[in-house]
């Protein structure tokens, strides 16, 4: 991963740099258009020490209002899902490959991703999960770096660097798609299984 300047820091590396520093670098951030739409700027939320890291697409109307990530519909329906991996809301972090919400709720254009991604990796690099689950087509292919579909990555793990990667639905797609639901469902089953044989090491809870 590239790395953003962090001021302050010499030679950020994994873990040194804080989720607030980053946050204060972003201010009001307007680097791409959807900064003068937004409401709030999302930026992430959960335990600066995480395990295991979820990435979502973007914020809806629920998380513009609100400044935080996967509270609304989506949320929820996460929420009710993460004891399949044996975690818990308070046990995770979660942030989106965009940091505001997109008129209507479209896709993310492929310039604001390349404006707003530099801080995600950087999220990454400060919480440095063991894992990190991909939800829905964007997080997937930003972290895989791939163009393929979730539909076709999904099902496996995926060692990238440091990172074990899960990529899944996003739990809003089977809000629509009901039969997607099982394979998400299958998907945090394998996350927990992971975590299970394979122990947090040094600084990890």
């Amino acid at each position: 991963m590239s790395v953003m300047h962090i001021p302050g820091h010499e030679h950020q590396g994994p873990q040194e740099v804080t989720l607030e520093e980053i946050r204060s670098v972003m201010g009001n951030c307007q680097l791409c258009p959807l900064g003068q739409t937004r409401t709030n700027l999302v930026f992430g939320v959960g335990n600066p020490n995480a395990r295991v890291m979820f990435v979502g697409e973007g914020p809806g109307r629920n998380e513009d209002l609100r400044g935080e990530p996967f509270v609304g519909a989506a949320g929820h329906k996460l929420d009710s899902l993460l004891s399949l991996a044996g975690l818990t809301r308070d046990q995770i972090y979660i942030a989106n490959v965009i940091k505001c919400r997109p008129p209507g709720n479209r896709n993310p254009k492929p310039e604001e991703i390349a404006a707003c991604s530099p801080f995600l990796r950087e999220q990454v690099r400060s919480v440095w999960p063991d894992v990190i689950v991909c939800l829905g087509n964007f997080a997937s292919q930003f972290v895989l770096r791939t163009e393929a579909g979730v539909t076709s990555l999904r099902g496996k793990l995926y060692q990238t660097g440091h990172f074990v990667v899960c990529p899944t639905f996003h739990p809003a797609a089977c809000i629509y798609h009901a039969d997607w639901q099982p394979l998400l469902e299958n998907d945090l089953a394998m996350v927990g299984q992971w975590l299970r044989d394979n122990p947090p090491g040094p600084g990890k809870e």
